[in-house]
């Protein structure tokens, strides 16, 4: 059983920079992959970013380049930086976690309970 919280969002200006964290609970922490999702009003979830042993760091194309994911197995935590912020990029964000092929697919058990970042123009 994991169970994951997030923090780190809140409103900033186009531009700007925002650093989101997971805090995930459980032992075997290290053996997760790790994923970020994302919401906006009216449409559905979207894959931002994951994090596995096996396949190392994707991004979906619209965040390459100014999103990093990275994990830190010590605080078993997660992170996602997120720079050059647009306001297409407006949505409640949710951190993921499981086997690779489930964070990549969102097929996974494992959610937080979301936060909300809002970028004005």
């Amino acid at each position: 059983q994991v169970q994951l919280v997030e923090s780190g969002g809140g409103l900033v200006q186009a531009g700007g920079s925002l650093r989101l964290s997971c805090a995930a609970s459980g032992r075997t922490f290290s053996a997760y992959a790790m994923g970020w999702f994302r919401q906006a009003p009216g449409k559905e979830r979207e894959f931002v970013a994951a994090i596995s042993w096996s396949r190392g760091s994707t991004y979906t194309d619209s965040v390459k380049g100014r999103f990093t994911i990275s994990r830190d197995n010590a605080k078993n935590t997660f992170y996602l930086q997120m720079n050059s912020l647009k306001p297409e990029d407006t949505a409640v964000y949710y951190c993921a976690a499981g086997s690779a092929e489930t964070v990549l697919t969102g097929n996974t058990r494992y959610w937080g309970q979301g936060t909300q970042v809002t970028v004005s123009s």
